[in-house]
């Protein structure tokens, strides 16, 4: 079976993830589907609070309640419904069946254990290994991932060791019970460039050896380019645009969309402006408050293409393209010819 006609392993449908605060009910996650295949990478991108990590964090249902709470929809793993599994059951699939990489692994290892503690554990709860054995795997794991000498460094803490090694072993502790979902949330923010192309090489040669599902979580076009098969864009805790990565690229349905690409930095553009360092494209505005959202679309305020009918409705989400779909009214003149 094809990859286009595989199942999907991961299924999020109509997912309503809200939390109830003094101010009111955010509505952080307001309706959002997608889904990933066996060896597929899907892009997640948007601004930060567009919805994107409290999507993942509901998966593992690991969302803090109070405040928060999933008040609606399905996540499906292999066509069961997370939602509807007990607390027992979550805890064979997390970090077994469905792993992530957290956005800032110093605050996500625990300062007080040493790294391979803290990947032993994992595999000792879910491959039911002896300590010793547990051990020899968490050092194997770390040998996997490229970290020189291994064997010293699963006896290190996290603070000795680099941004880069931490991030490693996050991979790696995520990695250890050979997951079918991976969910890797800004696995690259705040390396420099060497190690951050070593990250992403890693998680390729990772969905190509085992096959492994990848949602990537990230606000970098660049790194969604390069790495993801499709795209999902989120805003103000919806989904507003959804292609294959080259189709989103060339051919952007959506407002928000144009204005994310505008804003990456073209080298061509900077060899033009010569001695005059050229400014880089901006979305104006700010994302509203999840609280208080405007009526209709929620870009509105921000958009440049918005009527009055925007501003009154919620545009339906239409398959303009061969598998690409986008929530915008103005979408198909937005297209133009790409149609």
């Amino acid at each position: 079976m094809s990859q286009g006609e595989a199942a999907a392993v991961l299924e999020i449908e109509n997912l309503q993830t809200h939390f109830f605060t003094p101010g009111g009910v955010v509505r952080a996650v307001d309706g959002v589907s997608y889904s990933v295949k066996a060896g597929e990478t899907l892009g997640v991108v948007g601004e930060s609070g567009c919805g994107k990590s409290v999507t993942a964090l509901s998966v593992l249902r690991l969302i803090t309640a109070p405040p928060g709470r999933i008040v609606g929809g399905a996540i499906r793993f292999e066509g069961r419904d997370l939602l509807r599994q007990s607390e027992q059951e979550m805890e064979k699939i997390r970090g077994n069946n469905i792993s992530m990489i957290f956005q800032e692994p110093m605050t996500s290892l625990n300062p007080l254990f040493k790294v391979g503690d803290q990947i032993s554990e994992a595999i000792a709860l879910h491959k039911g290994l002896s300590k010793r054995q547990a051990h020899d795997h968490a050092v194997d794991m770390l040998r996997r991932v490229s970290i020189p000498e291994p064997e010293q460094r699963a006896n290190a803490y996290p603070h000795q060791l680099s941004g880069g090694m931490r991030q490693r072993v996050m991979i790696a502790m995520a990695l250890s019970c050979d997951p079918k979902v991976l969910i890797a949330d800004e696995p690259t923010t705040a390396l420099d460039v060497t190690i951050q192309a070593q990250i992403l090489d890693l998680m390729r040669e990772i969905r190509e050896s085992f096959g492994t599902a990848i949602v990537l979580i990230t606000h970098d076009m660049g790194v969604v380019a390069e790495n993801a098969d499709r795209v999902v864009v989120m805003y103000a805790g919806r989904k507003v645009e959804e292609a294959d990565v080259d189709d989103l690229f060339d051919h952007p349905g959506h407002p928000y969309t144009k204005g994310l690409l505008a804003a990456i930095p073209n080298l061509d553009d900077a060899t033009r402006a010569g001695p005059v360092r050229a400014r880089l494209n901006e979305i104006k505005g700010m994302v509203p408050s999840l609280a208080r959202l405007p009526a209709g679309c929620s870009f509105a305020p921000r958009c440049g293409f918005a009527s009055d009918h925007c501003r009154e409705a919620f545009p339906p989400w239409e398959e303009l393209r061969p598998r690409h779909w986008v929530a915008c009214w103005h979408a198909a003149a937005l297209m133009g010819d790409a149609r």
